[in-house]
């Protein structure tokens, strides 16, 4: 549950009706989800996800609902990788009452998303509309990590789900200066991190043995965990830092 600052003294930026600027939204949210913008929330608003109130000289002012149905939409974007528009017909079937499971992108097919229940395994995936939605980019910003090849378009044009967090994180990463032109060696790294678990299991894959193949997944889930805070660990000690 997202927490709303009170209206009243000390509040300069909430209105004493309840009513919070787009500058409050922003702070509120960011608790839960730090890479959110002004420019995302707007755009989420032209999309039709919430509509706020306007004063008379044009500035949104936003509800307690508003706050809430925006962090919704977030977290069904960071969560589920959902396109924008199921994510609104979910939230309009919500509000009238009706029972609306909660969908996920799978499969592609005929170029538009495969919706599956939520409970089902997939491999999820994400437009390229999506993606630039859902990290708040623009496509210049795009088409420049996809030159340093930090993010990839699968053989349909369509993106891994993972490229949300990507985005996300070279986003950020940008705030302090470190542009996307330095992280190729981050990438050429967890390539080469990549290969050597493909290495190890590339055994299993090729197994005759069906049950032995299905392992295969699994044993790589498992070395990739453990890349992973290897190499936290050794970046951590590198800075002689300690994460919490």
């Amino acid at each position: 549950m997202l927490r709303t600052p009170s209206g009243g003294a000390g509040h300069g930026t909430a209105a004493t009706d309840g009513l919070m600027s787009i500058g409050t939204v922003l702070t509120v949210l960011r608790d839960e989800f730090p890479e959110v913008t002004i420019s995302k929330i707007r755009f989420l608003e032209s999309e039709g996800l919430i509509e706020p109130q306007r004063t008379p000289s044009g500035y949104r002012k936003f509800s307690a609902q508003d706050v809430e149905r925006l962090g919704h939409v977030l977290r069904m974007q960071r969560d589920h990788y959902l396109p924008l528009k199921v994510i609104r017909e979910h939230l309009d079937a919500m509000e009238r009452g009706e029972a609306a499971p909660l969908p996920t992108v799978g499969r592609q097919r005929d170029g538009e998303p495969l919706l599956e229940p939520a409970e089902g395994p997939t491999a999820a995936r994400i437009g390229r509309a999506e993606l630039l939605a859902a990290a708040g980019i623009g496509e210049r910003e795009l088409q420049e990590w996809e030159s340093y090849g930090l993010l990839t378009p699968l053989a349909d044009g369509t993106y891994d789900a993972e490229a949300v967090t990507v985005a996300s994180l070279v986003l950020e990463l940008g705030r302090f200066g470190i542009e996307p032109r330095h992280l190729r060696a981050m990438k050429a790294s967890a390539e080469r991190e990549a290969g050597l678990v493909d290495q190890v299991v590339a055994p299993l894959k090729r197994h005759r043995n069906p049950q032995t193949r299905a392992h295969a997944e699994a044993r790589t889930k498992e070395l990739a965990a453990l890349t992973v805070r290897l190499h936290a660990s050794l970046v951590q000690t590198a800075l002689g830092v300690r994460l919490p």
